[in-house]
């Protein structure tokens, strides 16, 4: 069982109650708690502090079962470029370890080197202001800018350390060009950045493994609506996948896809689910489809329970 609380103000100390005999307070944490090397690190040399039943300890310290460890977290610092920016926040769900939000198309997840353009964690920097939050962002799942739908951010390294091995289910909804030949299927091709370019990646065989599940869920002449789930996070990986299968994302000009119907890209993050890594709660979130990309049929709510290939 574990509690978070407040100390020292704004700073968080989380709680532990040991469940066995036999163990040190460094080798609990790591293998019992979960922390990794370098949160018990950073705990340690950077601020923190750790107390076995209130008495300030070292890691070599005894424990048995009943007993309380506390690790006080220690500050973070930020980035000069992480000043707080006032915007709008769609906060989807919030506890002491995370926030989902839900992004709209146009906002930079992270602010981008050269460019002084307002971000979604510039956002969250003022809204950890005004929480009286101490740390800076951690995206545990990021968009690209012009990519809408839901971002999961851990408020602390703490908490970004466990999802370095927690899988988050991530299922967007995509329009692409054209009638795919098959209803369903598994895309693997790696991706690497395109020679020349900052910006664009392909599908490149000396890559980085890359693979998207997908099903048809509407279609036309003209296009498709695929329910898509990612297993690898490359960089414009479904935008990529599509276009190399010559059904690039309506509205993606970098892919090849027109502006017909839509301004940017028709692609939307509309549901994330994990466990939440302190309680063991499953935790599933649906965000609606944007007014800005064609209208779709049906009830988001349903398609995270429509059968894909894996399942």
């Amino acid at each position: 069982m574990i509690r978070l609380f407040r100390m020292n103000g704004s700073r968080k100390m989380i709680r532990f109650h040991v469940q066995t005999d036999g163990l040190n307070v460094r080798d609990y944490l790591l293998t019992k708690a979960n922390l990794s090397r370098q949160t018990l690190k950073k705990i340690k040399f950077a601020g923190g502090a750790i107390y076995l039943n209130n008495t300030p300890v070292n890691v070599r310290a005894p424990v048995k079962k009943g007993d309380t460890i506390d690790c006080l977290l220690p500050k973070e610092v930020r980035s000069p470029n992480l000043y707080p920016v006032e915007m709008p926040l769609k906060i989807i769900y919030e506890d002491d370890f995370i926030l989902v939000v839900n992004k709209p198309a146009g906002l930079p997840v992270m602010p981008k080197m050269g460019h002084d353009t307002a971000s979604l964690a510039h956002g969250l920097i003022h809204y950890y202001n005004q929480i009286n939050l101490p740390y800076t962002v951690h995206i545990v799942t990021r968009l690209d800018q012009d990519t809408s739908g839901l971002v999961l951010v851990a408020k602390h390294q703490l908490a970004h350390g466990y999802f370095r091995d927690m899988k988050v289910k991530r299922r967007y909804l995509a329009v692409v060009e054209g009638k795919l030949k098959e209803t369903s299927g598994i895309i693997t091709l790696p991706i690497a950045r395109k020679p020349g370019s900052i910006i664009e990646r392909s599908v490149d065989y000396d890559g980085k493994h890359a693979e998207t599940h997908y099903c048809v869920v509407e279609e036309a002449d003209a296009w498709s609506l695929l329910n898509i789930e990612l297993k690898t996070g490359r960089t414009h990986q479904i935008r990529v996948h599509f276009s190399h299968l010559q059904h690039p994302l309506i509205g993606d000009t970098l892919y090849g896809g027109t502006k017909d119907i839509a301004n940017r890209q028709a692609l939307h993050c509309y549901h994330l689910a994990f466990t939440q890594p302190y309680t063991n709660e499953v935790l599933s979130f649906i965000a609606p489809w944007p007014d800005d990309l064609p209208a779709i049929q049906g009830d988001l709510s349903t398609l995270t329970a429509q059968k894909l290939i894996d399942e």
